[in-house]
């Protein structure tokens, strides 16, 4: 997909055109019929629970869109890990697991030119559009911790830097997933399984070995080079003033929480708010950020404030301020709402995602089956 429109609307059409059949078999596959819901998912535009619904009033069976469910319950898995372990999922989830020689990014992928021709184009992809596959998403992953020797937190943060769906959660321990500090080995991906799954037909590269080559003693030399990389979110001025309604409650949006459809009947103040200190520690590029503030668009009346959560209060005088659940949340005063999930009973950490898996299965079949 070369952009993701901002048009509500034309989010629920492409919600309406899923395919769990065709997802389920080609879903590993670059050109493969994914959804591209996850940058509005990651966005709070709209929930897993509400692509659940969707496949419940279609009909589908369970079986039938398994496949589907399960990637959308790596998302909530990943929340509800978030939730339990807070800033915690930054380091080692399983430290003393793996030994990492590097913490700077490998030039090669910060430029696209490792070689390899499915990742530089896939990197350049994520530059022009803010997208990549989840597979190459991976191989790029394993590419930088398990063959460059690189630790996990630097080359995650500048992927997450470019991408519209970041979502600090799912970026965070999927990179550790990759490299092995969230889960019990590495993935390593070879050249033929890179061209298997992106249709591309190259050979004799660092790559085109067999697994048990894998991962190598030593960084290949395209590799060995190595960037800084400075990221930071090109947020507009601190806000000076809002108008508010004393009378009516206060609505707080933020960057994991631009929904329309929340409180969408109730006369509201509603403030999009924009932390400068949650974007430092957590920076994110101008097309996000951009894309971010179009989607917000489809707000009525929504204003901006650039600035922290208390200088905001000061402005509020007597309305109640009203929020979302989210971890990035926690300092936030007022009346909180929970997030939408999947299976909301399931709650709590799961060492594993198949733990979680296991523990929600259940419950969604019996929705299936009603």
């Amino acid at each position: 997909m070369n952009s993701f429109t901002t048009s509500y609307p034309a989010i629920k059409r492409l919600i309406a055109a899923i395919n769990p059949i065709a997802y389920a078999s080609t879903r590993n596959y670059v050109q493969g019929k994914v959804t591209y819901l996850s940058p509005y998912l990651s966005r709070g535009v709209i929930s897993t629970q509400q692509i659940l619904q969707h496949l419940i009033q279609q009909k589908y069976t369970f079986q039938q869109v398994e496949v589907l469910v399960r990637e959308l319950a790596w998302r909530d898995y990943y929340q509800r890990v978030w939730q339990a372990k807070g800033t915690q999922i930054n380091q080692d989830m399983f430290p003393g697991l793996r030994h990492f020689t590097y913490t700077e990014m490998p030039t090669a992928l910060v430029t696209g030119q490792t070689g390899i021709t499915a990742i530089d184009e896939a990197i350049a992809n994520l530059y022009q559009t803010g997208y990549m596959h989840n597979h190459c998403r991976m191989y790029t992953a394993a590419i930088a911790c398990n063959i460059a020797q690189t630790h996990w937190q630097t080359p995650a943060k500048w992927m997450y830097y470019h991408l519209l769906d970041g979502d600090w959660a799912s970026n965070a321990l999927s990179w550790q997933w990759v490299a092995g500090t969230f889960s019990r080995k590495i993935y390593v991906a070879n050249q033929e399984n890179i061209n298997q799954y992106t249709g591309t037909t190259q050979y004799h590269t660092w790559l085109d070995v067999p697994y048990t080559q894998l991962p190598p003693a030593s960084v290949p030399q395209v590799l060995q080079q190595r960037s800084t990389v400075s990221l930071q979110t090109p947020l507009p001025s601190a806000t000076k003033h809002i108008d508010i309604q004393p009378n009516w409650p206060t609505l707080i949006y933020n960057y994991y929480n631009i929904d329309p459809n929340w409180h969408a009947h109730t006369a509201a103040n509603r403030i999009l708010l924009l932390e400068p200190a949650l974007f430092q520690q957590y920076p994110v590029g101008e097309k996000p950020l951009q894309w971010a503030l179009q989607l917000a668009q489809n707000i009525p009346g929504l204003q901006y404030f650039v600035g922290n959560f208390n200088a905001l209060a000061t402005q509020l005088g007597n309305s109640t301020c009203i929020y979302k659940e989210h971890p990035l949340n926690q300092h936030y005063t007022g009346i909180m709402e929970d997030r939408e999930w999947m299976v909301p009973e399931v709650k709590g950490y799961f060492p594993s995602f198949f733990q979680y898996w296991k523990k929600i299965v259940p419950i969604l079949k019996k929705q299936f089956n009603a």
